[in-house]
């Protein structure tokens, strides 16, 4: 009645850094929700080598050849997306280094890709990262855990339906 029994999924952040509110992403898909509820994650901007780790424990359902971008299902069924940059997928993979395949079983906080973060911003392309919940009938709401990140510090508090 109250929503006690409902399920509650916590998201790691893929990287340390500054949260924000996805509908702040200055991308209308993902400020717009199209692929979904999130939050999005900014790394510092010293940050020479980006390690994005996995936001949940779960199996890599995809992971784009341009390396870009990975998609994880979690126990609950919760599918989360990873995108690493904004308008990224132009490099075709250039600093981007895999370290997972589909099908691959992660922990919460694993290495998935690590990225030449000075190459992206040489390239002109953001770092900004959004992390989305793909299947929004599944998500009743997601709530920022904190300005400020740390590896490891959940980042977004999600309740299923």
């Amino acid at each position: 009645m109250f929503g006690w029994s409902k399920k509650k999924v916590d998201l790691l952040t893929p990287f340390p850094g500054t949260v924000m509110d996805v509908t702040a992403v200055p991308d209308q898909v993902f400020a717009d929700e199209m692929l979904g509820p999130g939050v999005a994650v900014v790394p510092d901007e010293s940050c020479q080598v980006l390690e994005v780790c996995a936001p949940v424990s779960g199996q890599i359902v995809t992971i784009f050849n341009t390396m870009h971008a990975f998609a994880i299902r979690d126990k609950n069924g919760v599918d989360v997306l990873v995108h690493i940059g904004l308008d990224t997928v132009a490099l075709r993979g250039a600093g981007f280094e895999a370290f997972v395949s589909a099908g691959d079983s992660v922990k919460a906080g694993e290495l998935v890709v690590r990225v030449d973060a000075a190459a992206v911003r040489r390239a002109g392309k953001s770092l900004i990262t959004p992390v989305v919940l793909t299947n929004k009938k599944q998500v009743a709401n997601v709530t920022a855990a904190a300005h400020k990140v740390q590896r490891d510090d959940v980042v977004a508090h999600v309740t299923l339906n």
